[in-house]
């Protein structure tokens, strides 16, 4: 066999697999967008956690929420 009919040979044999694996990811992007339309159809939309008002700590929850903040800090100091 030539080097030449090698060669070719050999690059025939890469542009079919390139072709190959380009074909198969390009089916599958499209597979994934499809079954991404089709899921949107059946989720119930959430409202954003950013609007939801969330509850204001009052009186003893304050004096609570400092008294465990202090501790994680002397923890972590004593920890360094």
């Amino acid at each position: 066999m030539e080097q030449s009919s090698l060669f070719w040979e050999g690059v025939n044999l890469m542009m079919l697999g390139m072709g190959f694996v380009a074909t198969f990811l390009i089916m599958l992007v499209g597979a994934t967008t499809a079954m991404s339309k089709v899921a949107q159809k059946f989720v119930v939309p959430v409202e954003p956690t950013a609007s939801r008002k969330q509850p204001q700590a009052q009186g003893k929850d304050n004096a609570t929420l400092v008294a465990v903040l202090t501790a994680a800090i002397h923890h972590h100091k004593k920890c360094l």
